[in-house]
């Protein structure tokens, strides 16, 4: 007699997710952590997905790749975008991108200023001809970023400038995480070389002064690129407080960035920003 037999449906998914977890450690060297009562998955979930990584491994052991025109079937009936008028491109691009779905095929831009057009032409005349990874798995999807392709470095180093420098250092949260940063011979107003320590010791000494720091405005900046050098300029207003006394900061800032060639990333290098002493 099978020893599952006595088993309810419940019970036998449970012994099949335990067999799918050690056929995973064994095979591919996975690792499971215990989760505290309450917090585990359902018997039936943790098998789907189990089930989805064990299918993943299989495939990814022996890759075969294929164009995404292939993929999708080869279509004829997509104009060239040469042929479709302004006031038809919006909806040519839904259609497209409805088609594409169709396959678990998605291209998105996180710059805001790729038009429509573009994200037509690009996928008709270049994603459709570029290989992917050929795995078919229930619920995968494949998704493709256009910036990854062609990167709009005035919108990512705008971007980071404000939001992952500027606006992080005024904040009154402990300055820790430094990813477009280069990792030595940083500059933070007149101090220079500093390390990446260095660097945060100054900037958090400077936000443990303020009980408070608030009403932080800052603008959205200007970028200018010049081959390997790019510099980011704006201004602020903070109002900190020490002691219930009321602080009004306010400057202009600037942010330099340095081209790394060999990985194609642009990297901090320089930060001054006015009106402040670290």
């Amino acid at each position: 007699m099978n020893e599952f037999d006595n088993l309810n449906d419940e019970e036998r998914l449970k012994a099949e997710n335990e067999f799918l977890k050690m056929k995973l450690m064994l095979e591919n060297g996975a690792e499971f952590e215990k989760t505290e009562d309450g917090a585990h998955l359902s018997p039936q979930v943790e098998n789907e997905f189990l089930n989805y990584i064990h299918a993943f491994e299989k495939q990814s052991q022996n890759p075969k790749y294929i164009k995404v025109f292939d993929k999708i079937e080869r279509p004829v009936h997509f104009k060239p975008v040469a042929e479709i008028r302004d006031d038809e491109i919006e909806a040519a691009w839904e259609t497209l991108q409805e088609y594409l779905h169709q396959y678990h095929i998605s291209l998105n831009a996180c710059s805001p200023n790729i038009s429509v057009r573009e994200l037509y032409r690009f996928t008709t005349e270049e994603l459709f001809e570029h290989e992917m990874s050929d795995m078919n798995i229930p619920g995968m999807a494949h998704g493709f970023i256009y910036d990854e392709f062609y990167p709009d470095h005035l919108y990512d180093n705008t971007r980071y400038a404000v939001d992952d420098c500027v606006a992080y250092i005024l904040k009154k949260t402990p300055f820790e995480y430094m990813p477009c940063f280069r990792s030595k011979n940083l500059r933070l107003n007149d101090h220079y070389p500093l390390s990446e320590d260095a660097f945060k010791l100054l900037v958090n000494r400077f936000k443990e002064a303020y009980d408070t720091m608030e009403d932080i405005e800052i603008s959205d900046g200007l970028c200018t690129i010049n081959d390997k050098t790019c510099v980011v300029k704006g201004n602020y207003t903070l109002t900190g407080s020490i002691q219930n006394d009321a602080i009004n900061l306010k400057g202009n800032w600037e942010v330099y960035f340095e081209l790394n060639e060999e990985l194609g990333y642009w990297y901090i290098w320089n930060v001054q920003i006015g009106g402040i002493h670290f």
